[in-house]
């Protein structure tokens, strides 16, 4: 595939946790992952791009949810290390 007007061949998307959370943005929902993929894998056809994914870690475990006694600036510290642990599987 030719496609000379691309700045880009390469992109590293970052989406965030909740984002596959769906509406409830907790969780996973997986019509919502699906939507996602299908997304991806469109601008994949149509433009060539090569896609490499991050996904935060925050939907995993937060700890202000739910009625946590755990103040915000904690529970935003614990989502961030989540994302750092999940970057480590690769």
């Amino acid at each position: 595939m030719n496609l000379p007007s691309l700045k880009y061949r390469r992109v590293l998307l970052k989406l965030s946790g909740e984002l596959l959370g769906g509406s409830s943005r907790q969780g996973v929902d997986f019509e919502a992952v699906e939507t996602i993929s299908q997304q991806l894998i469109n601008i994949k056809k149509e433009t060539g791009v090569e896609l490499a994914i991050v996904v935060g870690g925050g939907n995993i475990f937060r700890g202000r949810s739910r009625g946590s006694k755990v103040d915000e600036a904690t529970a935003d510290y614990m989502g961030m290390l989540a994302t750092v642990i999940r970057w480590s599987l690769f």
